[in-house]
This record gives C-alpha cells, structure tokens and sequence, in this order.
C-alpha cells in the first residue's frame, strides 16, 4: 500500500492568500514554554527543568479556508437542495469521506479556463472510466507548480455550475482542486464581470451547491503523482462547529482496486 499526501502545509504568512485572508504562526520554543511551564509550578527554576527548557507550542491566527480544506454547503449558502438548511463541515457525512478518486487533469487549459460539462464528460470517456456515485473526483487545474507565490491566486482553470451540476448529477458529493478555488480565480471573473455585467458568472461553481448538496476540496497538492484512477481518497475534515469549512489532510491511498468498466 502506497499514500501520498495530497495536502499543501501551513505556513506563516503564506502569499497564496489574500492580505484579509493571512495566516499568522507564532512559535513559541522551548525557551519560552519553561516560562510557562514555571507559572504553573510556582517555584520552579530554570535547574529544575531538563537543560532549563520546557515545552514547545505554536499559536495560529488562520481561516477556516487556509491551507487544503473542505468547504461545507455553508460556504456557499443557507440552503442547499433548493430549499433545504445548508450543512455545515461538523455535519458533513463521513461515509462521502473515504471513497474512490479519479483524477481529471485539466492542466494544459489556459488560466481562468472555465471548464464545462463537456469537458468531463469527454475526459471520462477518453480515460475510459465510467463515474459512479461517491467516487471524489480530483482536478489538476494547473495552478499547482505556482504554490508559495502570489501568483497561484491568478493562475488555474475553475469549474463553472454546470460543469459542477453534471458531476453532482452523477452522484458525486466531494470533488477538489489543486488551484485556490473551485471556481476560476476570483481575479479573472471580476475582471470579466466588469466588462460583461454578467452576473451568472459570479462565483458559479460554488453556487451550484445552492441546488444540490457538495463538498470541495481546495488548495490541493500531489495530484500529479496520482494515476487517473485506481486509489481511494480519505478526506476526514476537522470538526468545528457550525463552520463553513474545515482543514483537512486528504491522503491518497494506492492498494490494489477492481476498477469498473463501462457497459
């Protein structure tokens, strides 16, 4: 059995993110955690302690959108199902967690490419896979190689609602991403909204969840070491309450599978 961690790491002021959205790690080293450790054991002196040091711990100011999480129907409205309460990440299912992946290499489309139902629907018949309820499909968006640097925020395809609309048709309920986001970079479309006025564009993969209930993984990595099909994905996210979304460390897992063939 072979996993791969599909999970980019949390860092200190990261420049993938947006100023409003900037992580902020404080560490705190064995030094100052004795100081700690000599408030609570009041008396205590540096001689008491293994070479005068104490423990170590890190204070982090973040998002729940930092680094690879799971974003909840929350997210991207109160309702899902047309009308149902939105879940939030600690009511996510956990069965729709651990499940088949497949991988959707859009990687060759030019950045901002809004990607359709056609083009899944094709790509799935060109790798011969046919999709089946509760596989969490993976897609290569070509962000990737731009991780660390300002510019992952502008770079990527991003899915558009039908394109999103035709996976959950197919019973999907969990897909990710390696870009920033599920949908094109925000940059882009706010660019083409100016020009076109056109509303439907406006953050359209997320709104897809308005209609039906999904889950998405966003800020991805690894994608590249996977095959196209053939492994499990586990993708249990951190369970805060009522939250739009929740950190998650999904794994690819590569045992031998029996793959499905088409009819």
């Amino acid at each position: 059995m072979k996993i791969i961690d599909l999970a980019v790491t949390i860092e200190n002021q990261t420049p993938c993110d947006p100023p409003y959205m900037a992580t902020e790690i404080d560490y705190w080293e064995h030094g100052k955690g004795a100081k700690q450790i000599k408030d609570v054991f009041v008396g205590a002196t540096d001689t008491d302690l293994p070479q005068g040091l104490g423990w170590a711990i890190e204070y982090v100011r973040l998002t729940t959108h930092s680094g690879t999480h799971l974003d909840a129907p929350w997210h991207y409205h109160p309702t899902m199902d047309k009308g149902r309460p939105a879940r939030t990440i600690d009511q996510a299912p956990l069965e729709w967690c651990l499940s088949d992946g497949v991988v959707v290499d859009f990687s060759d489309k030019p950045d901002g490419y809004r990607v359709t139902a056609e083009d899944f629907a094709k790509y799935f018949q060109a790798i011969g896979y046919c999709l089946k309820p509760l596989d969490i499909v993976l897609v290569r968006s070509g962000a990737a190689k731009y991780w660390g640097t300002a510019e992952y925020l502008v770079r990527g395809c991003g899915m558009s609602r039908d394109a999103t609309l035709w996976l959950l048709e197919q019973g999907i309920k969990i897909v990710g991403t390696d870009a920033w986001s599920w949908d094109r970079p925000l940059g882009l479309i706010a660019e083409e909204f100016a020009r076109t006025k056109d509303a439907s564009i406006i953050w359209e993969g997320h709104f897809a969840g308005i209609e039906k209930e999904y889950y998405h993984m966003e800020k991805m990595t690894n994608l590249d070491q996977l095959p196209p099909y053939g492994f499990q994905v586990a993708c249990f996210p951190i369970k805060i309450k009522a939250a739009s979304a929740g950190w998650v460390r999904p794994v690819a897992i590569l045992p031998d599978l029996i793959i499905p063939e088409c009819e």
